[in-house]
């Protein structure tokens, strides 16, 4: 433990950076809380306030910028691949284009602040084609604040942390396996919130050649699009209804129970689409289902779309 605090001392302002740039390029390691260590390290004199502020937020911004050209590049691909390998599946896509939408490049400024959505919102502002020197604006504001946060915090409460440092040192070796179990905990806990939200949305899907076959054959069922306006801008298969799951009270179809009612979205895991469809079932709907892979599937498949009016 004491290797490791001589090592924060020593490459304070490197760790910094490697901590962060890893941590906004999706890897599930924490900086806030070395941020905050080195912070309260600040009256040892081996790095200044200004100067750690600096490192951190360029380091964000390195990583924040990759996932905009990214978002730049390949568009919504790269935003369901995150969300596919993320911790948090159900932050992902929709709620962070809902979001974007609303506050436009300025919700940059708190996206840090939310677990999932700073890689994602990254991503989308490139997708959707937000000015680079916008974008580069409010992320690095948005850097400032939560780096600038924790490095405040730690300096707050420097006694503090101190103190708890000279604990783990005093520890040992069991002082890194007390950190090392706590950074355990954080991953099992995230790990097992993403599969409980997989888990629940497990019900029976119907694949895109099985509804083109329900369209050819005369009775279509009533399909429903659950994506976000922006994704919706793109076209939408032939003959559905846009249907918002924000207003759970307003979450009715104009259909008879027993009718087969499709669902889908854009999203991995068919994640906005299930839960609507479990909803709309728990209305007394009996035969609804989320489209398995949803529009981009339909898409792939070659099937025709049409346009929004």
């Amino acid at each position: 433990m004491s290797f490791l605090l001589n090592l924060i001392e020593q490459y304070g302002l490197l760790f910094v950076f490697g901590n962060v740039l890893l941590e906004q390029l999706g890897a599930p390691i924490p900086a806030y809380p070395t941020l905050v260590i080195t912070g309260a390290l600040l009256g040892r004199g081996e790095y200044s306030a200004p100067m750690l502020l600096l490192v951190a937020v360029m380091a964000a911004l390195i990583a924040d910028f990759a996932w905009y050209m990214a978002g730049r590049r390949y568009g919504g691909r790269v935003m369901a691949r995150l969300c596919k390998i993320s911790l948090s599946p159900d932050s992902c896509v929709r709620q962070t284009e809902a979001m974007y939408v609303r506050y436009g490049p300025a919700s940059l400024l708190v996206a840090k602040f939310i677990p999932g959505f700073a890689s994602v919102a990254s991503a989308l502002a490139g997708a959707i084609g937000t000015r680079p020197a916008k974008f580069i604006i409010y992320d690095a504001l948005g850097a400032a604040l939560w780096s600038g946060s924790a490095i405040f915090l730690g300096s707050l409460f420097s006694s503090a942390v101190a103190d708890l440092l000279d604990i783990l040192a005093n520890l040992g070796k069991w002082g890194i396996l007390l950190v090392a179990l706590a950074f355990a905990v954080y991953l099992a806990k995230k790990w097992w919130q993403r599969h409980s939200f997989l888990k629940d949305l497990r019900m029976a899907r119907i694949t895109v050649d099985e509804l083109d076959q329900l369209l050819k054959n005369g009775k279509p069922p009533t399909i429903i699009d659950v994506r976000s306006g922006l994704a919706q801008q793109s076209g939408k298969i032939p003959g559905a209804m846009v249907l918002s799951d924000d207003d759970i009270s307003a979450l009715v179809v104009n259909t008879e129970l027993d009718s087969e009612v499709i669902v889908y979205c854009a999203c991995p895991n068919e994640a906005s689409a299930a839960r609507v469809a479990k909803k709309l079932m728990a209305r007394g709907y009996r035969r609804v289902r989320p489209l398995t892979g949803g529009i981009d599937a339909w898409v792939a498949a070659g099937y025709n779309i049409d346009e929004f009016v």
